[in-house]
């Protein structure tokens, strides 16, 4: 993964020929990107990042002008950058921060992506999980059968598509990129994970009345976004969450760097060839939603019909937030009720 907190915009050496020239205007180039054998001054960078967005948004028909599109933000580089992306294009973009509960990592997340929305005059969604949900991050460690990073992620989803419901935005819209869609392919590939390979889309469709998913970043790396970052002046958490440790996707974005180091340009083309070539077909029949969906008896959001059709449906974020909440419960007296 790219350093985030040592990279800056200055002008690079290719070759010991001196400074790179940006391959648009010659100017003095302030970054490379190897897998396109190119080089960038600091506006033909964001013009490279903005028509990669744009290449996304068209090829798989995201969104359009006309859509209201709810990005979840999170203060990382990545979301912050999509929703500057997607305002500066003109879309009906607002925010969305739910704050997890993680000390001072939260709140310092949470006043920037505060920030920014302020100095944009943009709309921002905020739900705080403890206050909303009983239960944060921290008090979920330990949970039998779930990490904390499933917990986190199931919650995510689960509030994404409750406030895009309740709200009705047409679009939802997430930071991944290139990197994280690549690491997470690995994954699925090494240990044959096929149900969600078939789920594996940067353009999922709306769904049992709930908007469409979409990733408009999968296109661009981590160190162009860090970069794009920088070079729009865009404050942002560099440090990684505290509580990512034992992530195995680390671990395969870490084999994907050595790849790509000696061999530029593997990240997409072992992404890209998977979404034209693999997943379009192989997996084009597949309902990408998973199985028939139905209202889950605790919360109302939709989820998948139980296979014995004497139970009453229950979705998961429902099942596991009851355990997260019994298990403090136990401690502080607490009684679990669905949202």
């Amino acid at each position: 993964m790219a350093d985030d907190a040592e990279l800056e915009v200055r002008p690079v050496i290719s070759g010991g020929a001196g400074p790179a020239r940006c391959h648009q205007c010659h100017g003095t180039a302030v970054i490379e990107v190897r897998r396109h054998n190119a080089a960038y001054c600091a506006e033909h960078f964001v013009d490279h990042v903005r028509t990669q967005v744009r290449e996304a948004i068209d090829r798989h028909r995201m969104m359009s002008y006309d859509d209201r599109i709810l990005v979840a933000v999170s203060g990382g580089k990545d979301s912050l950058a999509l929703w500057d992306l997607l305002l500066d294009m003109g879309y009906r973009a607002d925010g969305l921060y739910l704050g997890l509960g993680i000390g001072e990592y939260s709140d310092y997340s949470g006043r920037l992506v505060a920030d920014y929305a302020a100095a944009r005059d943009a709309t921002l969604h905020t739900v705080d999980l403890a206050g909303e949900y009983g239960y944060d991050i921290p008090t979920a460690t330990g949970l039998r059968n779930r990490s904390s990073c499933g917990v986190c992620g199931l919650s995510k989803r689960y509030v994404f598509n409750r406030v895009a419901l309740e709200h009705g935005y047409d679009v939802m819209a997430t930071g991944h990129n290139l990197d994280d869609e690549a690491a997470q392919l690995l994954g699925n590939v090494l240990r044959w994970q096929t149900p969600f390979m078939a789920r594996q889309s940067v353009a999922l469709p709306d769904s049992g009345g709930l908007a469409r998913k979409v990733k408009p970043l999968y296109r661009l790396g981590e160190r162009e976004m860090a970069a794009y970052c920088v070079i729009r002046g865009l404050e942002y958490v560099v440090e990684e969450c505290p509580m990512v440790g034992g992530n195995t996707v680390l671990r395969y974005k870490d084999a994907l760097n050595e790849l790509e180091r000696t061999s530029p340009g593997t990240k997409a083309q072992f992404l890209f060839g998977f979404l034209d070539r693999v997943q379009s077909t192989h997996f084009a029949n597949a309902d990408p939603a998973g199985e028939q969906l139905v209202a889950c008896s605790g919360c109302g959001l939709p989820t998948t019909r139980p296979r014995q059709t004497d139970i009453a449906p229950v979705c998961a974020f429902c099942r596991t937030r009851e355990r997260v909440v019994a298990s403090a419960g136990r401690r502080d007296g607490v009684t679990a009720t669905r949202p």
